[in-house]
C-alpha cells in the first residue's frame, strides 16, 4: 500500500515536472521562432539600405567629380580675371559652392545610412546568437524531457537499470535530439532560408512590373525558378536522409549506390563499392541499420580524413553480413582519441552495431588511414 502511494506521488511530481519543462521548451521555442521572423525582417532591411548607400555612394562619387571641375574652372576664372568679367567670376564661384553644400549633404547622408547599417547588423548578430543559444536549450531540455517520459510502471527496477544503462540511454535519447536539429538546421538553412528569399525576390519582380521593368523581371524570375528548383533537390535530399525509400523498394546495395554516387559529387571523394555474394532479403531494421553505419562511416571520411578515395564492402556470408569501410586518409592516434573518452560517431556506430547483435572493430594510425570493420549476424 504505502509502495503503491509512493509511486502515485512520484508519478504525479513526475508528471508535473513534465507539464513544466515542455511549457518552457515552448515559450524557448517561441522566442527562437519570433527571433527568426524578426531576423528576416531585419535581412530585408538590410538589403534595401544596402542598395540605398549604393546609389548615395554613387552618387558622392559623381558629386566629388563634379565639385574638383568647379574648383578647377574656380581657379581657371580667378587667376585670369583679364579675360573673364566678374559675373564669369561669381558665376564659377556660385556652381562650386552649390555642389560643396549638396557634396556635404550627400556624404553626411551617406555617414547616417552606414551607421544605421552597421546597427542593423549588430542587431542581426544579437538574434542569430539568441537563435542559437535557444536551440541549444530546447535540445537540452529535449534530452530531460526524454529521459523523463520514460516507462515508469516498474519504478524499482527501472531505477536499477538506470544504473547500469543511464549513459548509454542518454546519449541514446541525445543522438535523437541532435539529429532532429540536424535535420531542423538543414531545412531552416536550405530550404526556408530559400523559400523566404524567393518571397523576397518575388516582391522585388512585383515591382520591376509596376515600373514597366519587364527584362529585369523576366530575369529575376528566370533565377527563381532556378532557386526553387534547387530547394526542391534539397528537401528530397534531406527527405533521403531521413528515409532511404529506396531501401525497401530496391534493397540494400541499390540503395548505398545510389546514395554513394551523390556523395561523391558533393565531396569529390572517391568511393568504390564491392559486394561479395548474392544480396538476399534483409529485415527492414537490419537494411535501415546497415545503410546507417555506411552513411555515418562516410561522414566521418568527409569530415575528419582528408581522404581521397574510399572503399566499401558487403560481404553476404553464411547468416553473417560482413561491411568494411577503409579510407586512405590521416589516420588518427587511438590510444589518445580513448584517453579524450572517444569519438562521439564512433561511440554511435558501436551501439548500433550491438543492438544488432553484432561486432565492430576499429584500426587506424597517424598517416596510416582508417579501417571500420562490422559483422552483423542476418538470418536469410
Amino acid at each position: 500500500m504505502n509502495q503503491a502511494i509512493s509511486i502515485t506521488m512520484l508519478d504525479g511530481v513526475i508528471n508535473r515536472t513534465i507539464e513544466t519543462v515542455e511549457k518552457s521548451k515552448s515559450q524557448i521555442f517561441e522566442i527562437a521562432e519570433n527571433a527568426r521572423l524578426e531576423g528576416n525582417s531585419l535581412k530585408h532591411d538590410l538589403y534595401e539600405l544596402r542598395q540605398e548607400i549604393a546609389k548615395v555612394i554613387s552618387k558622392v562619387d559623381e558629386l566629388e567629380l563634379s565639385y574638383r571641375r568647379a574648383r578647377t574652372r574656380l581657379v581657371l576664372v580667378s587667376r585670369n580675371f583679364q579675360t573673364y568679367t566678374e559675373e564669369d567670376i561669381r558665376v564659377a564661384y556660385e556652381e562650386a559652392n552649390r555642389i560643396q553644400v549638396e557634396l556635404s549633404i550627400y556624404r553626411e547622408r551617406e555617414d547616417n545610412l552606414k551607421k544605421r547599417r552597421n546597427d542593423l547588423e549588430r542587431q542581426l548578430r544579437t538574434l542569430e546568437e539568441t537563435i542559437q543559444r535557444a536551440e541549444k536549450l530546447v535540445t537540452q531540455i529535449g534530452v530531460v524531457l526524454g529521459y523523463l517520459t520514460g516507462d515508469l510502471s516498474k519504478v524499482g527496477e527501472a531505477l536499477e537499470e538506470a544504473k547500469q544503462h543511464q549513459m548509454m540511454g542518454l546519449k541514446v535519447i541525445q543522438a535523437q535530439e541532435e539529429e532532429r536539429k540536424r535535420v531542423a538546421r538543414e531545412i531552416h538553412d536550405g530550404p526556408a532560408q530559400s523559400m523566404a528569399n524567393v518571397v523576397l525576390r518575388s516582391e522585388i519582380v512585383d515591382k520591376m512590373l509596376k515600373n514597366e521593368r519587364i527584362l529585369e523581371a523576366q530575369m529575376e524570375l528566370h533565377e527563381l525558378k532556378e532557386m526553387v528548383r534547387l530547394s526542391l533537390a534539397d528537401v528530397r535530399r534531406i527527405i533521403f536522409d531521413l528515409r532511404p525509400m529506396a531501401l525497401d523498394d530496391l534493397g540494400l546495395v541499390p540503395t548505398l549506390q545510389k546514395y554513394i554516387q551523390t556523395y561523391e559529387d558533393r565531396t569529390k571523394i572517391s568511393v568504390d563499392l564491392v559486394v561479395f555474394g548474392i544480396e538476399q532479403p534483409l529485415k527492414s531494421s537490419v537494411k535501415a541499420a546497415m545503410f546507417r553505419l555506411v552513411q555515418e562511416c562516410l561522414n566521418n571520411v568527409e569530415k575528419h580524413s582528408g581522404a581521397n578515395m574510399v572503399q566499401v564492402k558487403i560481404e553476404f556470408q553464411e547468416n553473417t553480413l560482413r561491411l568494411v569501410v577503409k579510407d586512405d586518409g590521416v589516420g588518427f592516434d587511438q590510444a589518445a582519441q580513448k584517453a579524450k573518452g572517444g569519438s562521439y560517431g564512433l561511440l554511435g556506430m558501436r551501439e548500433r552495431a550491438q543492438l544488432l547483435e553484432g561486432t565492430m572493430e576499429l584500426q587506424s594510425s597517424p598517416g596510416e588511414g582508417t579501417r571500420v570493420m562490422f559483422q552483423i549476424p542476418v538470418k536469410f
